[in-house]
């Protein structure tokens, strides 16, 4: 039972890391590099933009921005979460904020909310919490959402479908259908692309509007660029009322009028050029007119209308604005002689001084005042603040650091320490004040460039250590490694350049060039150089070097005639010399009856006239016997071995009887 146990674990435990690996797979951040995967994604961009194109003409100037994110969405690891600084692939939930639309994980994007709101509402009391709806922040463009607004669900871009399945043939995170959303700024018209990342594009639409200054006709433009100018003048009429507007056809309401004109002040003892934009002005002169109780003038500076009352007529309070006399404009009010009884600055005691003129005293009562903190107590002056010596020990809304400050009331003030943590990055320290919860997002980018430094990415610092760098389409401008002074046209790339595959055209020492391909770093394996100490050891992986290799034997066919100037066949250079082709000799010997049947051989020339098919030193002598036919009538053989030319007479002795056979004579055979 155990052992099945263990088992059925192991077995779960590969399961689960085998899923794993496949959705690992089949994430945006794991797209392959090949040209296929290239033509999938124009597929893709061109089905998403063909509604929009098709309003346009076919004219897609306006769809950059939008194919920039659309394209980083594809690319491998452009869509980063800012808050964990990982990769965004195409099977997780994702929010998108609607400031700067940057991607982020969904359960990232909740808990930094949740985290956001904790920290504005950790120091309200439990009376104040729950009374306002704080807001949280984008972590990158600091866009502020309700606390309703806080994601829990997963959409597409467009907010139609919940959930959007998983599909190789769209835009990740997309549910495929038409946008809908409203352009910005609204004209009324909704976004013809396909469920998509990023802003939506300039409106396409055709509308038929006028200029600024409506003279002239109506005209087709499109939505986004409806607003025009003429370019002729205004002509409307500016505020002052006496000139017209002479600039150029413009939006909105006109400048003010730039001339200048001689203009009375208000109350219009002075003249002086000014801006006709501007004809109300004041001098700085006091107005001096006489008032109507006949003892002061008026002390107002330039003004317009009548300069009323005296301010001394009527009923007059005295300083403590207890008493009220009625006297001339031209005597003072006198002190009533009652106590002052205003409140003094302390908030707690009266004035006890008479009726005075002047500001109040300050409150020199002998109190028991008790110090901020609430720890001691003390009698002194009741204007004079008491603080005692005690720090205060609470911890302050970090909770980390002491308020250490003298006689504190328990409001301790935020945390004035620098945080200091490193953040997600790695690369930087948080430079906030001193705070609770996730420290912000590292608001730096850095550039991430290709080998040669002309292609460049930003990508959220702390990404450049796992991203991959970008594709650049610029040729490598290395030096060639090999005997070439050029090397082949390939793009920009880190580690070492692929092999040379150009052909070798080292000379050879017959002459010819070296057809093969450039062998000057080619990979050898290099075998026994490790001795393994028993069976017991693994055997190690063959170790490669590169070096140069000689050039090839030369195979250019090179045309030879064989020894016995039979045929002329082509061998390659590194072989060509004379050889034989098995044949039989075939050359005529002395004899001039029999050819040399010794295996096609070298003949030596005796001279440069001599017959090519006569033999040589160097062919077989015949042995044979003269096979010649003899003449009519001798039945002897030739006497001489195999001759050239006729036989010699026959010199043999015949006995031969006469016609009656009586008589022998004693003949030649000839």
């Amino acid at each position: 039972l155990s052992s099945q146990k263990k088992f059925d674990e192991i077995k779960k435990a590969n399961q689960a890391a085998a899923k794993k690996l496949v959705e690992d797979q089949f994430s945006s951040s794991s797209e392959d590099d090949d040209e296929d995967a290239e033509v999938k994604q124009g597929k893709i961009l061109a089905k998403t933009f063909t509604i929009y194109t098709s309003q346009t003409d076919g004219d897609a100037s306006e769809l950059e921005r939008t194919r920039q994110y659309m394209n980083e969405a594809f690319q491998s690891g452009a869509m980063t979460c800012l808050i964990c600084i990982a990769s965004v692939k195409r099977n997780q939930a994702v929010w998108s904020c609607c400031g700067c639309f940057c991607i982020f994980h969904l359960v990232c994007i909740q808990k930094w909310a949740k985290d956001s709101l904790f920290l504005v509402s950790s120091p309200l009391t439990d009376d104040d919490f729950g009374k306002k709806d704080y807001p949280w922040p984008c972590p990158k463009c600091r866009f502020e959402y309700k606390r309703s607004e806080t994601p829990s669900r997963y959409y597409c871009y467009c907010g139609k479908v919940e959930n959007p399945t998983l599909d190789p043939w769209l835009v990740p995170h997309s549910c495929g259908q038409i946008c809908e959303r409203e352009f910005k700024p609204s004209c009324g018209h909704k976004c013809l692309l396909l469920c998509h990342p990023g802003p939506c594009p300039p409106c396409p639409k055709m509308v038929t509007t006028t200029c600024h200054c409506k003279k002239a006709k109506p005209v087709p433009r499109r939505c986004s660029a409806k607003e025009w100018s003429c370019h002729l003048p205004c002509g409307r009429m500016l505020l002052c009322r006496q000139h017209t507007c002479e600039n150029s056809c413009h939006a909105g309401d006109c400048q003010p009028c730039p001339r200048v004109s001689k203009q009375r002040c208000i109350c219009g003892r002075q003249t002086a050029e000014r801006l006709c934009a501007s004809p109300q002005w004041q001098c700085d002169q006091v107005c001096g007119k006489p008032l109507p109780c006949g003892n002061h003038t008026c002390e107002q500076v330039c003004h317009v209308g009548p300069c009323g009352d005296c301010p001394r007529s009527g009923k007059r309070s005295c300083p403590c604005e207890k008493s009220k006399f009625t006297l001339p404009c031209t005597e003072d009010v006198p002190t009533c002689g009652d106590s002052c009884d205003k409140v003094l600055e302390c908030g707690i005691h009266k004035c006890s001084q008479r009726c005075h003129r002047g500001p109040c005293e300050i409150c020199r009562q002998e109190v028991e005042k008790q110090c901020r903190c609430g720890k001691h107590t003390k009698r002194m002056p009741c204007h004079k603040p008491y603080l005692c010596e005690t720090k205060c020990t609470k911890i302050r809304d970090c909770q980390k650091h002491q308020c250490r400050r003298k006689c504190c009331s328990g409001n301790c003030p935020p945390c004035d320490q620098t945080c200091g943590r490193t953040l997600g990055c790695r690369n930087h320290k948080c430079p906030s004040g001193c705070h609770r919860g996730s420290c912000n997002p590292c608001p730096e980018t850095v550039d991430v460039k290709c080998n040669c430094g002309k292609t460049v990415i930003k990508v959220p610092c702390g990404r450049e250590r796992t991203i991959k760098p970008p594709k650049c389409k610029q040729l490598c401008s290395r030096p060639p490694t090999c005997h070439h002074t050029t090397q082949e046209k390939h793009y920009c790339h880190f580690g070492r350049c692929p092999p040379c595959r150009q052909p070798c055209q080292k000379m050879l020492a017959c002459g010819h060039l070296c057809p093969v391909p450039c062998h000057d770093e080619a990979l050898v394996k290099q075998t026994g150089l490790h001795q393994s100490a028993g069976p017991w050891e693994q055997p190690s992986e063959p170790a490669f070097i590169q070096t140069a290799l000689p050039c090839p034997p030369c195979e250019v066919p090179i045309p030879v005639e064989c020894l016995g100037q039979h045929e002329v066949s082509p061998l390659p250079c590194h072989s060509a010399k004379p050889y034989s082709c098995k044949r039989f000799c075939g050359r005529l010997l002395d004899c001039e009856n029999h050819t040399c049947m010794k295996e096609c051989h070298h003949v030596t020339k005796l001279n440069s006239s001599a017959d090519g098919k006569k033999a040589g030193l160097e062919c077989s002598q015949c042995e044979e016997e003269c096979t010649k036919p003899r003449p009519s009538g001798c039945p002897h053989r030739c006497v001489l071995p195999c001759h050239p030319g006729d036989c010699p007479s026959c010199l043999q002795m015949l006995k031969i009887k006469c016609h009656c056979k009586l008589s022998i004579l004693y003949i030649e055979c000839l």
